[in-house]
């Protein structure tokens, strides 16, 4: 079946050009034998046709002949019949245009129909496999809104990879390990000490969490530790061992409660403390000691990031004289304490993701702040012989501003902390905050309103695509149920009775969402699909606005109201893609 009918139609217009120009050769019109690659383009104006083919103007010279010349014998061996196109005419310096027919628009709702769900699908991902990492918040309190960002891209972008045909994993990093966990088990401790002695006598860690969430967890530490606890004593460290083990069991759990009601289910929760306790870390550093690309300096155990960066960037082609202008700095892996840093178990991490568990391609979803790492970690794995420079990919998303009566909000106003994502989901819907937030290329800041996002009018632009799914819907309730009008299959609609520029610019929005769905993907952005969903949308509510079903004769109100039901389906897939719902009443 062809589903991505833009391409196929551009693809039958070098084909039906190409066999114009050997017809034209064998009758003595033109030279035989000439190789020409001509471009074919959709023009900005429908007056010039759909599709436009330079066919002539790129031969004119090997065929020795003027390019309308060229053009004129083209159209005159032209055979159409079976064809996509209606009519080719010339025009300009020598341009074919091809106008589509109703076989082309008669096909679009033929292959909206055939593939259901499965509209936009291919198989250019078939067997590859691909991991999507995100979110990879620090188990150490709540998600905020800059994790909400990042839940939605890194969910939509898998999503739209499995369109594609590739083998998608979910993953969730849990930085379990380290400096941070540490920090955490210390604050924990000092607020049971508080909870125990009175906070005016015991000191909280300057560097600690300061979170009443770490209040609430000491409050329930010492609620389970019941008679075992005595204020601390000989037995600090065990204490505080216990209490980030409590701290992770309590909080992991709710951050994936968060995200469910966010839509978003992972294959796995990926531990840290695994790369640690297995020795998978260890070994990882000891394969790049034994490629030489580490050194000892003051009792620490370097990396020499500066030679891989500067392998990797002649490799990418910059000069010699561009690379050494750059202030390329070593990295530590392991510290003169013997305790390995968090870019060590990076490099482990991902060398586990692309070596052990055999994954093409890592994509992550970073915070901005992460910029000046990327280049780092791709080179390090590059080190590894792991072509980290194109098989690790790193998407990195810009900071969201929360605005409220058009001000920049900062604080919960039931916590007086950073908004969470819980408080966010509690203002406002899971399908607003998801379109919202995917609704802009991730190298872009969102300003996230919150009174819009709650707004019911086209303004907010998820209830303008929802609203225009809900439309259609209702309208197929009614039109049966006070017309007995059913939606015809594909193969009953007389597609030549939807020939309004309104209708044939619907259908051809209908054509254009394999192709949306392909550059989204290769551009991991899934705001491509937000932007095509709202123009969707726009075009459904100017051709209902211009043309009746109701009342209409039975050919038109039939293949009128097919087009509507393909619309209804299309917006329906292309709103699944970014984890949005799409109702039936609004």
């Amino acid at each position: 079946m062809i589903d991505n009918l833009i391409v196929a139609a551009r693809e039958q217009v070098s084909a039906l050009t190409q066999a114009a120009y050997e017809r034209a050769a064998a009758a003595g019109e033109l030279p035989a034998g000439a190789v020409i690659a001509g471009n074919v383009d959709i023009p900005k104006d429908v007056r010039n046709g759909d599709y436009a083919s330079s066919f002539a103007l790129a031969g004119a010279k090997a065929l020795g002949k003027p390019p309308r010349a060229v053009a004129q014998a083209l159209v005159d061996h032209m055979e159409l019949e079976g064809s996509f196109f209606d009519k080719v005419e010339l025009a300009g310096p020598g341009f074919l245009n091809f106008t589509l027919g109703k076989t082309w628009f008669g096909q679009v709702l033929s292959t909206i129909e055939t593939a259901g769900d499965r509209y936009g699908s291919s198989e250019e991902g078939k067997g590859k496999k691909v991991m999507v990492e995100f979110v990879s918040a620090n188990p150490t309190g709540p998600m905020h809104i800059g994790n909400a960002r990042g839940g939605v891209l890194g969910d939509a972008i898998a999503a739209i990879l499995e369109r594609l045909g590739y083998d998608v994993w979910r993953e969730f990093y849990v930085n379990d390990f380290g400096n941070q966990i540490a920090k955490f088990s210390q604050s924990i401790y000092a607020r049971c000490m508080q909870l125990t002695l009175g906070e005016e006598n015991y000191p909280f860690p300057e560097e600690g969490y300061h979170g009443e969430d770490i209040k609430e967890l000491a409050r329930g530490f010492l609620q389970q530790a019941g008679g075992r606890w005595t204020g601390g004593g000989e037995n600090q460290d065990a204490w505080m061992e216990e209490m980030a083990q409590y701290g992770l069991k309590t909080n992991i759990p709710k951050m994936q409660d968060d995200l469910l009601k966010y839509g978003i289910r992972y294959d796995e929760w990926f531990l840290e403390s695994t790369l640690h306790q297995s020795g998978y870390l260890e070994q990882t550093i000891q394969l790049l000691t034994g490629k030489g690309w580490t050194y000892e300096k003051d009792g620490a155990l370097w990396l020499d990031t500066t030679g891989l960066l500067k392998q990797k960037y002649l490799a990418e082609g910059k000069s010699q004289e561009q690379v050494d202008k750059l202030d390329l700095k070593d990295d530590v892996l392991r510290r003169a304490n013997g305790f390995y840093t968090y870019f060590a178990a990076d490099i482990a991490y991902h060398r586990n993701k692309l070596e052990q568990r055999g994954y093409d391609t890592a994509i992550n979803i970073w915070g901005a702040d992460h910029h000046g790492h990327v280049a780092r970690l791709q080179a390090a794995l590059d080190g590894l012989g792991l072509d980290g420079s194109h098989r690790l990919v790193i998407v990195l998303m810009q900071l969201v501003n929360l605005l409220q009566d058009g001000q920049p909000v900062r604080m919960s106003k039931r916590s007086g902390k950073a908004i969470a994502l819980r408080d966010l989901l509690d203002e406002v819907s899971v399908d607003a905050a998801r379109f919202i937030f995917s609704a802009s290329s991730s190298n872009s800041p969102v300003d996230f309103d919150l009174d819009l996002a709650v707004r019911q009018d086209s303004d907010n632009p998820v209830y303008y695509v929802q609203y225009a799914h809900a439309r259609i819907c209702s309208l197929i309730a009614r039109l049966t149920a006070d017309e007995g009008l059913t939606v015809p299959a594909a193969a009953d609609t007389d597609a030549g009775a939807l020939n309004s520029p309104e209708e044939l610019a619907l259908i051809k929005a209908l054509a254009r969402f394999p192709e949306e769905v392909k550059i989204a993907g290769r551009d991991y952005d899934p705001s491509q699909i937000n932007r095509y969903l709202i123009t969707l949308a726009g075009d459904f509510h100017r051709f209902y606005n211009a043309h009746r079903i109701k009342g209409e004769a039975p050919g038109v109100a039939q293949a009128r109201l097919k087009l509507a039901d393909a619309t209804r389906s299309v917006l329906e897939n292309g709103l699944n893609l970014i984890g949005v719902t799409a109702p039936e009443k609004m």
